[in-house]
């Protein structure tokens, strides 16, 4: 088990933990909830040894392998299958030791390494790191792309699959869901239901929370409370506590202003003296409750727009992508994502806008802020249109020299020349941000923080459609909240884009679907989305191939040349995708093998337990013998699934 036994930890001048415990057993799944800054990171980090506690003992057994999300950005042209392979430590251990037996000619050695070879599933390792890709979103085509050729979200994705592939007996995860779309985060809760180590996990997902994890570890002033049930039991038990905790408070303090009373009123009569002597050694002794203390709440609300234009806008045949400029011929191209957009946006509106990685969700809503410009069709804004943007990476709206209140000067020379300097200090103060901090460069402020202050410029702004592009990424639980009802409550129009299933059901009352180049209304609520998610890795292949045919041509002299060209390309395909299915073929055929022969020996000893007159001892060695079978053909059998779901996908491309 592991176990936290009276830890203390400071950073800086800074209490983290103060003789603090708390006992998780084998196989349990947590998370580790608290504000922002409480200190979460710096229990893994003492988990994980780069941190060490001031007093007390972390105790866990020693054989133990702990699975951790590297925090940093990989960069080396390493192929993303290999990058994760290297993942599973075990197996990279037994393959130096084979290479070190082969170079020295130690027969025995070489025997050795290939025995660890075959207990870390060397046969299918290549197909177990290309299924966690696949699962967390990665095209085919991009299983075998370098490292660097992936954007800062997609490396963090390998990232996760490197720790997913490493064989641990605890597994820490800090904020997994931040770099996912809600594909991969559905497949990555199923992947961690089926986990069977010791998970300890740190996220702002309540959903998510929900789904995998039965005890909740709750970091507050510096101590931690451990609670039998998910964040939604957990909230439920933490508020029935603290009713019970501020009654025994109120009811001390009943008991102790009526001694006081007695005390004051009676101290001085030599008739009542002794009794009033003694209450006041019964109030010295009493062991005094202290009132219940929890965080500030951060609430906040969006002021009333100025104007409801209707329609707040008009998209006809719109058209979103990029431009850029050819390094050779210096000319300007577009690359458009979606095409044919032709909706109308009208006041009051809650409007999720879903949709895979990469279909050109952040696209459309960037277009729509007017940070990048129309490619084709045209935008027909409603007269007064005020909109207020929340970039996905917010420093593409903060300069990271300049503190929170420079930021709101400037906005207010804009949209309000009348506020003043402590108005502007008042209204940061709404937001969390006193004192010096709001002199604080933004570069230096965490993610949280950064968030908080866009969501405070665009209440000021007083917008009447708001874009929104993940706007919970860094936002703890208690901010999230704020921010639904807030929404909720906002009289304008809201177009969201969010990997958050607690906001997108909170805050919208429908949904658009960025999928195939196109943006279509989705009839369906979130559960609909996640059954249509299993039928998008067919569409995403039928919508390539149809993207990568060569569109029709009179016919011309060339056109027999065409075709062989076509011809040709296209066994080229298929021989690529033969070469990689040929190592998944292998591995299934090596399954088959093992499974077959894990039947027939299941059989055997079935048989034997049949028999009449066998020893006791030796009865129950065979029923170990036929559990440890009948589990071994159930991973198998399992494994086999995965390898022809994963062949499937391959030939479907």
């Amino acid at each position: 088990m592991l176990q936290f036994k009276n830890i203390s930890l400071r950073r800086g001048t800074k209490l983290v933990l103060d003789a603090t415990s708390f006992t998780l057993q084998p196989g349990e799944k947590a998370s580790l909830v608290g504000r922002n800054g409480a200190g979460k990171s710096s229990l893994f980090a003492l988990l994980t040894g780069r941190l060490h506690a001031d007093g007390g003992d972390v105790e866990m057994p020693p054989r133990w392998r702990i699975g951790e999300v590297a925090q940093s950005m990989p960069e080396t042209d390493q192929g993303a299958t290999d990058f994760v392979l290297e993942g599973d430590t075990p197996l990279m251990a037994a393959r130096a030791a084979l290479a070190k037996a082969e170079a020295a000619g130690d027969g025995h050695a070489i025997a050795d390494a290939h025995t660890a070879l075959a207990e870390a599933g060397e046969f299918d390792a290549k197909a177990r790191a290309q299924a966690l890709l696949l699962g967390l979103g990665f095209p085919v085509a991009r299983l075998d792309a370098a490292v660097n050729s992936f954007s800062g979200g997609w490396r963090m994705r390998l990232q996760l699959a490197r720790a997913l592939m490493c064989p641990s007996d605890l597994l820490l995860l800090d904020e997994p869901t931040n770099h996912l779309d809600l594909d991969a985060l559905v497949w990555l809760e199923a992947w961690l239901q089926r986990y069977e180590g010791t998970m300890l996990v740190i996220s702002h997902d309540r959903e998510f929370l929900d789904a995998i994890t039965r005890v909740t570890l709750h970091l507050d002033e510096a101590r931690v409370t451990r609670y039998g049930g998910n964040y939604t039991a957990f909230e439920g038990m933490r508020a029935e506590r603290m009713a019970q905790q501020a009654a025994a408070y109120g009811r001390q303090q009943d008991k102790i202003a009526q001694l006081q009373r007695f005390i004051d009123r009676f101290k001085a009569k030599a008739t009542k003296a002794k009794q009033a002597q003694s209450r006041v050694k019964a109030l010295a002794r009493m062991e005094k409750l202290a009132p219940v203390l929890t965080s500030a709440d951060f609430a906040f609300e969006f002021r009333e727009p100025e104007s409801l234009p209707n329609p707040m806008l008009v998209l006809n045949d719109m058209a979103v992508g990029y431009r850029s400029r050819d390094d050779v011929t210096h000319l300007e191209r577009e690359t458009v994502i979606v095409r044919g957009i032709t909706r109308g946006v009208l006041p009051g509106q809650r409007i999720g806008i879903l949709g895979a990685n990469g279909q050109g969700k952040s696209t459309l809503i960037k277009t729509l802020a007017r940070t990048l410009p129309v490619l084709a069709g045209r935008v027909q804004e409603g007269k007064g249109l005020a909109i207020g943007y929340f970039a996905q990476q917010e420093m593409d709206l903060l300069r990271p020299d300049d503190g929170p209140l420079l930021h709101m000067v400037r906005l207010a020379k804009e949209v309000s020349p009348q506020a003043r300097e402590q108005e502007l200090r008042d209204f940061l103060g709404r937001f969390r941000f006193t004192g010096d901090m709001v002199m604080q460069a933004v570069g230096s402020l965490s993610g949280g923080e950064k968030a908080r202050l866009v969501l405070a410029m665009l209440v000021w702004q007083r917008p009447n459609l708001l874009l929104l592009d993940e706007p919970t990424n860094h936002l703890d639980l208690a901010t999230r909240e704020a921010l639904s009802l807030a929404l909720n409550e906002y009289e304008g129009t809201v177009m969201l884009v969010s990997h958050d299933r607690a906001l997108l059901r909170e805050v919208c009352d429908e949904f658009w679907l960025v999928a195939h180049g196109r943006v279509e209304p989705f009839d369906g609520d979130l559960d609909d989305y996640q059954k249509w998610l299993l039928e998008q890795s067919r569409e995403i292949a039928r919508a390539a191939r149809d993207a990568a045919s060569p569109p029709a041509t009179a016919p011309d002299d060339s056109a027999p040349l065409n075709r062989r060209d076509e011809r040709r390309a296209q066994a080229v395909q298929r021989q690529k995708i033969a070469e990689q299915a040929r190592p998944h073929k292998k591995a299934q055929a090596q399954v088959e093998t093992r499974l077959d022969a894990a039947q027939k020996e299941h059989a055997q000893v079935l048989e034997q337990m049949g028999l009449p007159d066998v020893p006791p001892a030796e009865r129950a060695e065979q029923g170990r013998r036929l559990k440890a079978l009948d589990d071994e053909i159930e991973a198998l059998e399992l494994r086999w699934l995965e390898l022809g779901e994963l062949l499937e996908a391959l030939e479907k491309a």
